[in-house]
């Protein structure tokens, strides 16, 4: 009696009888054994063809779903609307315009364009591809929508940073949840305007949307980037609170970076040390904690054990970011023995090739050190086309030292190399005015004039009663400007009266 089941089972067709796509599914070792895929008398069968892209979109290559498709057209096997969402989704991966068009092209061909799934799928591959103009175009032919379709239209806007066409999209939604307030808060944030993202956050608490882990990273990193402990405090105890699972890799290393940021990296490393599995992100959000924001030493204590786990899992082994925050924290502290060692290790040992910012760091640290000279040799043996980049962090290195002549002369090199950046001439009126030297302030803001520069007004953030404040430089619209400018005199006239002589040096 045989020793299988399969000998119920009639005999696999040839593999020459079968259709190309088909015959690759079958894994030749085991032909003997297998079932057929399909009855032989279907020339054209639907479930092939509905999952032979989801097969392909775990693959490295999302090409090769695409690929494949068109191999399965071309022997003769017939789409659905099943197919066209996967295959979307693969466009979307590889960001490709050309296979997005070619699976629109399809889509319309066979009829699908019309079919809400697949229409929100393709208006996602065209967002991922930056065609938010095409994605745009297919919203608005659309007859029937959902959430999803306003989502993807959104989603699109967010990815080439048009935040405020996104948000007349979102204002315009007839229904949204919490995937929709999500896609907002976290444009806000890639947009540089984490308190319009809190304001987003205390809209969506009023009209009574339950926040999901993802809401609870944005809104934390948010609160990192503004500075607002309590308020981050306020989102980790609604984690603890409201999430059975509490061991969230990505929420954990947002609060290592968020508690870091608001000078707190005793509470960061306390929810460091309790994470379970550490990723290569979250020891390196620990590391840039302690040298940038606390005590230097301590980064570059876990940074060699982080070396020694390295040896046994390669998942956590140093990479070009973690050794930014430990040649930055060197830099902090003045560590010049430890700052060339952990330089050279990079190369030596962990086999990386360093770029600019590492450079900078360098040179920052020679030139906190005085050392200017070394700090302008390790930047002209950087290679590559970086001139404006190197005078540049030269220039810092010379501001560290005081030296005004050699800042001089780095500031007007700069504003040769680049005639229409304002932050150019602002660092050369800068020097100009810690020597005291206004004639040459005057001359170069007329020089500014003379050639339209067009300056960038800074701006500050205020937390007042749960309220994010922005204000711009010479903004006078705010409806409390005079009560403002008025306070400003005061304290002006009072700082006055207490000011001191003092020794000049050149603003950090």
């Amino acid at each position: 009696m045989p020793s299988s089941p399969h000998h119920l089972l009639p005999p696999p067709p040839p593999l020459r009888r079968l259709p190309p796509p088909q015959a690759l599914l079958l894994p030749r070792p085991s032909l003997s054994h297998s079932p057929p895929l399909l009855p032989p008398p279907l020339p054209s069968p639907p479930l092939l063809f509905q999952h032979s892209p989801q097969i392909l979109l775990p693959l490295p290559s999302p090409h090769l779903a695409v690929s494949f498709f068109s191999s399965m057209l071309r022997s003769g096997l017939i789409p659905d609307t099943f197919t066209f969402p996967p295959l979307a989704v693969s466009c979307a991966r590889s960001a490709s315009q050309t296979d997005a068009e070619v699976v629109h092209a399809q889509a319309i061909r066979r009829g699908a364009d019309s079919v809400v799934i697949v229409c929100n799928s393709l208006i996602h591959a065209y967002a991922a591809c930056g065609l938010v103009g095409h994605a745009r175009v297919m919203f608005d032919e659309m007859a029937v929508r959902n959430v999803v379709s306003w989502n993807s239209l959104v989603d699109g806007y967010v990815k080439v940073g048009d935040l405020r066409s996104a948000r007349c999209v979102f204002d315009r939604m007839p229904e949204r949840n919490a995937v929709s307030w999500n896609i907002m808060i976290s444009g806000c944030l890639k947009c540089q305007c984490p308190e319009s993202g809190l304001e987003l956050f205390r809209e969506m608490e009023r009209v009574g949307v339950l926040a999901d882990v993802q809401t609870l990273i944005s809104i934390a990193t948010a609160c990192g980037r503004l500075g607002l402990i309590r308020y981050g405090r306020s989102v980790h105890g609604y984690f603890v609170r409201s999430f059975r699972e509490k061991n969230n890799l990505i929420f954990e290393t947002t609060l290592v970076n968020m508690y870091s940021k608001c000078k707190r990296v005793d509470v960061a490393r306390k929810v460091f040390d309790r994470i379970a599995e550490k990723n290569l992100v979250s020891w390196t959000a620990m590391i840039f904690g302690h040298c940038i924001h606390a005590c230097p030493r301590d980064g570059l204590a876990l940074f060699d054990e982080m070396v020694q786990i390295g040896e046994e899992d390669s998942e956590v082994k140093p990479d070009e970011t973690t050794f930014v925050g430990i040649l930055l924290g060197c830099s902090r502290a003045g560590l010049l023995d430890e700052g060339r060692r952990y330089f050279d290790e990079m190369t030596s040992i962990h086999g990386l090739k360093p770029t600019f910012v590492h450079y900078w760091c360098m040179a920052n640290l020679y030139g906190s050190l005085g050392m200017v000279q070394e700090a302008e040799e390790v930047l002209m043996s950087m290679p590559g086309d970086t001139e404006s980049l190197v005078w540049s962090a030269l220039l810092g290195s010379s501001r560290f030292r005081g030296d005004i002549e050699l800042g001089e002369k780095i500031g007007k090199r700069l504003i040769e190399l680049e005639p229409y950046n304002s932050s150019r001439y602002a660092l050369l009126c800068n020097i100009y005015s810690v020597a005291e030297r206004w004639e040459d302030v005057e001359k170069v803001k007329e020089m500014m004039k003379q050639r339209a520069v067009k300056t960038i007004p800074g701006h500050s953030l205020l937390d007042l009663k749960k309220i994010v404040h922005s204000f711009k430089a010479g903004d006078r619209s705010r409806p409390e400007m005079k009560d403002i400018y008025s306070m400003i005199d005061e304290i002006a006239a009072r700082l006055k009266l207490r000011a001191q002589p003092h020794q000049h040096q050149l603003p950090v």
